[in-house]
């Protein structure tokens, strides 16, 4: 399997490449912090290769533009992390080589493999750990959403003969799905005057569909009755595109919290699932991740 970013390909390794995988995996500031020597000479990579990246889920990372493997990255699957031992879950570990540090490589990466672990590999957590110390790998966790969870102590480093404080995150497929829906809706977030009677884009929403794909909307305000909410207009995206069935909503404000959808938005949720509206969730605040459902914000629907 091959996986592709913007800049990036992610590809399982082989034999030829202990050349590139020995040129920064011997560099003295890429496997210490991750718990692991320098790799002495290119017999040790190729055995790297051959006996510990031979995981279904281990790729090489490679520039899109050379083909050259310059790190790699991994979801250690059950039997073989050391933080899970579910099924449905996996454990994420990554290096890359310090030419590409400071360069979003990583973080590009990471948001790949969650994607291709949720969607794919229908995976509900990724668990990753680092030390004490290792703030380039604790940056690319916090970049790409993963919460932080527990910190132990007097961990075994096997590779190094040593003890260190390690510290675990994780993400949820439904945290993941949330950050996506923020992030869509953020983007298309641009308030802005569109005539002298009608301006825009003060609020935006995102909704997620049943079938997985993410909508957005803006509100729209005019000098009559004619404008239209953030979530309405999201909600008629997605019907427009051919879907119509709700699994969440989420609406960002001008301050750029999150909030609940008016009454109007609920009656017409209400009506488009009068099944199934009262599951449909709402995120109402972000920051302390409180979701709600709308049969929570609506108990008694008039119908």
């Amino acid at each position: 399997m091959i996986l592709e970013t913007e800049r990036l390909l992610l590809r399982h390794w082989q034999d030829s490449d202990k050349e590139s995988m020995y040129r920064y995996a011997s560099d003295p500031e890429v496997g210490p912090p991750a718990g692991w020597y320098p790799h002495k000479d290119m017999d040790e990579s190729l055995y790297i290769i051959k006996e510990v990246l031979n995981g279904a889920e281990a790729y090489a990372i490679c520039l899109k533009d050379t083909g050259e493997p310059i790190g790699t990255i991994e979801l250690k699957l059950s039997g073989k992390s050391d933080i899970t031992d579910r099924e449905d879950e996996c454990e994420l570990g990554y290096w890359i080589g310090k030419p590409f540090w400071g360069q979003g490589m990583m973080p590009e990466a990471v948001r790949e493999m969650l994607r291709h672990a949720f969607e794919d590999l229908g995976m509900t957590t990724v668990w990753a750990g680092y030390y004490e110390g290792n703030d380039k790998s604790r940056r690319v966790q916090e970049k790409c959403g993963l919460r932080y969870r527990w910190t132990t102590k007097d961990v075994d480093v096997y590779a190094m003969n040593e003890k260190r404080t390690g510290h675990v995150s994780s993400i949820t497929k439904d945290e993941w799905l949330w950050d996506r829906m923020y992030a869509a809706a953020k983007a298309v977030q641009n308030e802005r005057d569109i005539s002298r009677y009608v301006s825009g884009g003060q609020v935006a929403a995102a909704i997620l569909s049943k079938s997985g794909k993410i909508y957005t909307g803006v509100c729209i305000d005019t000098c009559s009755t004619l404008g239209i909410c953030a979530e309405r207009n999201a909600i008629f995206h997605m019907i427009t595109c051919g879907d119509h069935e709700i699994d969440k909503v989420l609406a960002i404000m001008p301050d750029g919290k999150c909030g609940p959808p008016c009454g109007a938005c609920r009656e017409l949720i209400a009506q488009l699932m009068p099944d199934g509206y009262k599951d449909i969730q709402f995120m109402l605040d972000k920051d302390s991740e409180r979701i709600v459902t709308l049969g929570e914000l609506t108990p008694e629907w008039w119908i």
